[in-house]
């Protein structure tokens, strides 16, 4: 299992439209880019791959944020920021045993958050992260 490296500074929504984002309180510090999930409590804290009880009502932290203060996270739509362009389209990611990264297989834990999808761009094509995680 290896760590996807993640741009804080680019992580963004593509379609911005056509996501699901809800605002949350951070639970902790929390990098945009990183995975989360939402306590009990309704807070935004760092998924963690490697404990059962993180990997809930999973999404993607789009800003940074102290421990109190908002966080957007992404639970459907495409986004900008992962270095996924070595993977395969259509490839899992999953939460990573680090808490907060996400990762290229399973942690301890499966628990999946997206997929790599090609998009075509003036050039070429773009690979993004598709985040499709279900809240229940």
């Amino acid at each position: 299992m290896s760590d996807i490296t993640v741009t804080a500074a680019q992580v963004a929504p593509v379609f911005p439209q056509k996501a699901e984002i809800y605002d949350l309180l951070a639970a902790a510090a929390i990098t945009a880019g990183q995975i989360v999930y939402t306590t009990t409590a309704g807070k935004a804290d760092l998924a963690d791959g490697s404990a059962a009880g993180t990997i809930v009502n999973l999404g993607v932290a789009l800003n940074a944020a102290a421990a109190g203060e908002a966080v957007s996270v992404l639970k459907r739509g495409h986004v900008a920021g992962f270095a996924i362009t070595g993977l395969n389209g259509a490839a899992k990611l999953y939460v990573s045993n680090t808490a907060g990264a996400a990762a290229d297989a399973a942690g301890d834990n499966s628990a999946v958050i997206g997929t790599v999808t090609a998009i075509p761009t003036v050039g070429g094509v773009s690979k993004l992260l598709f985040v499709d995680c279900s809240w229940v």
